[in-house]
């Protein structure tokens, strides 16, 4: 791959002392209170609390022990651009990633146009480097339109710095389709990342067929639906040495399915969301439309199994499937409404609210789950050390706030945990080596 495969707009290297910070970062073994120092946008030095000296001039945050850890790294977003930007932009997505703690996002394919050719993911790229405020990577598509017919040209969109290839909302049906591709991706590099759905099982569904469904008289997607094209898929990927991530996992059976094909020896990984790891059909009950994503939310015997394989390492990575919808089109019937909620602002305090206070997942598990998926694509993983780049957040893990209740920085609101009160508020976050979110009434700043 030639190109840069990050992309991010125009930014200034941080200068800046963080004292009394309890560092947490399970791959470097440090999980204890640390000053950290910034300089020139690099973790300069890290030193007992009152170990560093503030430079002249360097700004000081005064962490009081909250916990500063690896911005976190999200391979699936969408962030509209182009062709929806009434939905979504460069800008506030990525905006919105900073305000969840996330230093990198990779972006869906799946817009208007779709990214099926080099000069429009270099116009993409483009964009990114003016807008983006945190940096951006780009999967284009498996096939071009996201037909399920005529591959893209795969070897010329990894020259002009696609990460992977993905129909990402909708699946490649055809099996003889999708093997050429991952003959293909042998030969170019990138990751095939796959949405698993037979349309003949799903057909138009709206929410996971079962007894909540059935009481809704509302048109169910059976589990199967997904988890033969993970089997299937994952049974092409070994039989052609090649390698795929399973996007949105949603079902015990889907897990199952990777589970084998880890054991077999098979190059698979997979992500999970925050939504389907916590929630289930039964938030369907009130025809909430920020409860309609594709997948579906489940059983709570599907959720269950969600959290083991996150828990056990069958699935790599937490995802947040970040699908922004405009207010008009969220806000009709259920059946007709479009599928997807967002969720970068929330990830990590959701996450952190019903797994780890409630003693399913350690913190330190989650913190890497959470930014387990850089190495999938073949990107450096945030790390706490010195001489690395800072890619940081800040979190006050007793903070309680309400979801969406000072608005979002996301341009869409379709979030399905909007309302809630959560635990663990951002407080800062730096990427590539500079400030990119500011709590708004974050005030242990000093001068």
């Amino acid at each position: 791959m030639a190109a840069n495969p990050l992309i991010h707009g125009p930014s200034t290297p941080a200068e800046l002392l963080l004292a009394d910070v309890h560092v947490l970062d399970p791959r470097a073994g440090i999980d204890a209170r640390h000053d950290v120092l910034v300089r020139d946008g690099h973790i300069a030095k890290l030193a007992e609390p009152g170990g560093i000296d503030g430079p002249e001039g360097i700004e000081t945050v005064q962490g009081q022990g909250r916990r500063l850890l690896p911005a976190f790294v999200d391979p699936h977003v969408h962030l509209r651009t182009p062709g929806q930007e009434h939905k979504e932009d460069l800008e506030t997505g990525t905006r919105a990633a900073a305000a969840g703690g996330f230093g990198v996002v990779i972006a869906m394919p799946n817009t208007d146009p779709v990214i099926d050719s080099a000069p429009l993911l270099r116009s993409l790229r483009d964009s990114a480097a003016r807008e983006a405020r945190v940096p951006v990577g780009f999967l284009a598509a498996i096939t071009r339109g996201l037909e399920g017919v005529e591959l893209t040209e795969m070897a010329e969109l990894r020259e002009q710095g696609a990460l992977g290839f993905t129909d990402d909302g909708r699946p490649v049906s055809s099996a003889g389709t999708l093997r050429k591709a991952l003959q293909y991706q042998r030969l170019c590099g990138g990751v095939i990342c796959l949405h698993e759905e037979d349309p003949t099982l799903s057909h138009d569904g709206s929410m996971r067929e079962g007894a909540v469904s059935a009481a809704l008289g509302i048109g169910g997607i059976p589990t199967v639906s997904e988890s033969t094209m993970v089997a299937r898929d994952a049974e092409l990927a070994m039989y052609e040495t090649a390698r795929v991530h399973f996007q949105h996992l949603s079902c015990a059976a889907s897990v199952q399915a990777v589970a084998r094909a880890k054991s077999a020896g098979g190059k698979v990984s997979a992500e999970v969301t925050p939504h389907h790891l916590l929630l289930t059909d039964e938030s369907v009950r009130g025809l909430d439309t920020r409860m309609k994503m594709n997948p579906p939310l489940s059983s709570e015997e599907d959720r269950q199994a969600l959290i083991a394989g996150l828990r056990e390492g069958t699935i790599d990575c937490v995802a947040t499937d970040h699908a922004p919808h405009a207010r008009e089109e969220k806000e009709v019937p259920f059946e007709q409404a479009p599928m997807g909620t967002t969720g970068l602002e929330t990830a990590f305090a959701a996450l952190y609210t019903c797994l780890v206070l409630a003693g399913e997942l350690p913190l330190s598990l989650l913190v890497e789950r959470m930014t387990a998926g850089a190495a999938l694509f073949e990107l450096p993983t945030p790390t706490i050390a010195t001489g690395e780049p800072a890619n940081l957040t800040l979190v006050d893990l007793d903070a309680e706030f309400l979801a969406g209740g000072r608005g979002w920085e996301s341009r869409s609101e379709n979030c399905c945990f909007a309302g809630r009160r959560l635990h663990g508020r951002v407080l800062l976050t730096l990427a590539a080596g500079a400030v990119v979110y500011r709590e708004r009434v974050f005030s242990v700043v000093a001068a």
